[in-house]
């Protein structure tokens, strides 16, 4: 290797030299993705947390659809928090305050927060 001096060369020289010479140490092809490839899940174990996922959402919606008459006239966008296999439900204007009634009755119950209105969306579309 040649050392020049700045002066000599200029500064964008320098800056040449130094990418033609990152261009030539090899490096190893990495693949993207994965943080931690060890711990992917199977296609199995994806299609049953989507499964659960689903038949828990439905389960939720049923509760829903039964109590939402009641609660929409005096709770609009107000969110409520339903566990599925009691029935119960939590309400109250802010989304964490109605979660945490329901993990305090329910603490390994999975819930589902929905918005109190037409559809049940919490988030704007």
């Amino acid at each position: 290797m040649i050392i020049r001096s700045i002066n000599s060369i200029g500064f964008n020289n320098i800056n040449r030299e130094e990418k033609t010479m990152s261009k030539s140490i090899s490096k190893p092809n990495l693949r993207g993705g994965r943080l931690f490839p060890e711990r992917q899940l199977s296609q199995e174990e994806i299609h049953r947390r989507r499964t659960e996922s689903k038949e828990l959402s439905r389960r939720c919606h049923l509760v829903f659809d039964k109590v939402k008459p009641q609660l929409i006239e005096d709770h609009y966008e107000w969110y409520i928090v339903i566990e599925p296999d009691s029935g119960d439900y939590f309400i109250d204007q802010e989304a964490d305050l109605a979660s945490n009634k329901a993990h305090e009755k329910y603490p390994d119950k999975k819930c589902l927060v929905l918005r109190i209105n037409e559809t049940g969306a919490c988030g704007r579309v």
